[in-house]
């Protein structure tokens, strides 16, 4: 665990390509997507959250704060880590927020140590995931001070998560995968769920 970073899951997004809903709800080998990436980020961080909109109810069993946008409409995941990061404002103990996705389940269990340790550097420096020659912003560290400048750049209209990692400082942190499992493999479509079946059942994440 770090103890100074806090985690939040993003799970934010249509669904669309699963038929619309939570597909961080869908079962994976036997509980709820949602629950595997709990278990992963847990463990890393000092403090959880989620980032979700309309009826917090039916979260309600996962014990976690249920963060909603602050921003109106739907702007994408932005949107969830400002929540984060007005989340942490309030915490004197909490330096940064990491975010992972909520239909991403075998993310690594190193990721935030590694995260904080690039960014380390300074005090005003967003860790990015990457994996091979992508990048994965919403798997990334974000610094506390970042709260205010992301409000100004939603609230004018901006959307690209790209847009506003490249007007700052920024490292990227790469994760291999081992010969196993894709590390930011996420789950889209059915046949995406199938595979994760498949992986959970070899054990290769």
């Amino acid at each position: 665990m770090v103890q100074n970073i806090a985690g939040i899951i993003l799970a934010g997004g249509l669904s669309s390509r699963m038929g619309g809903g939570d597909k961080c709800l869908l079962e994976l080998s036997g509980k709820p997507i949602l629950r595997h990436v709990i278990e992963r980020i847990r463990p890393q961080v000092a403090t959880l959250s989620l980032s979700a909109n309309g009826d917090p109810t039916r979260f309600s069993d996962i014990g976690l704060p249920i963060l909603p946008d602050t921003i109106e409409g739907y702007v994408g995941p932005l949107a969830g880590v400002l929540a984060g990061l007005e989340w942490i404002e309030k915490q004197d103990s909490v330096r940064a927020l990491v975010t992972v996705a909520g239909d991403t389940p075998f993310f690594p269990q190193d990721l935030v140590s590694r995260l904080a340790l690039a960014a380390d550097t300074t005090a005003d420096t967003i860790a990015v995931s990457r994996a091979g020659e992508r990048d994965h912003p919403t798997f990334a560290l974000w610094p506390k001070a970042m709260a205010s400048p992301l409000r100004s750049y939603l609230l004018q209209g901006g959307r690209r998560v790209f847009g506003f990692i490249e007007a700052r400082s920024s490292v990227a942190v790469d994760f291999q995968s081992n010969g196993g499992a894709d590390p930011f493999f996420n789950i889209n479509t059915p046949e995406n769920l199938a595979e994760a079946e498949r992986i959970v059942r070899e054990g290769s994440a």
